[in-house]
């Protein structure tokens, strides 16, 4: 089964290829996210990785504090966000 990590802390500069080889090294990642400002079309800073569940658990706590492109990046597993409440 598929894990979700946030990846936080991530340079303004940086892309979903260099994100794609950064977790390469802990497995293949399944998807790479990274969010983008709708306004100017650069990175916000955090993104999201999909690997296995052994991978994702590898790739947290190898690169979790790690500097990457001059920052300290903040790795975890994803949080499930609430289902929108109806009213």
């Amino acid at each position: 089964m598929a894990t979700s990590i946030y990846v936080g802390n991530l340079s303004f500069s940086s892309t979903q290829a260099g994100l794609e080889n950064l977790f390469s090294q802990y497995g293949t990642p399944l998807s790479v996210n990274l969010i983008m400002d709708r306004v100017t079309g650069r990175p916000r800073g955090f993104g999201f990785v999909e690997m296995e569940e052994d991978d994702a658990r590898n790739a947290i706590a190898g690169l979790n504090g790690v500097e990457f492109e001059g920052r300290t990046l903040r790795v975890n597993e994803a949080e499930k966000r609430p289902a929108p409440r109806r009213w």
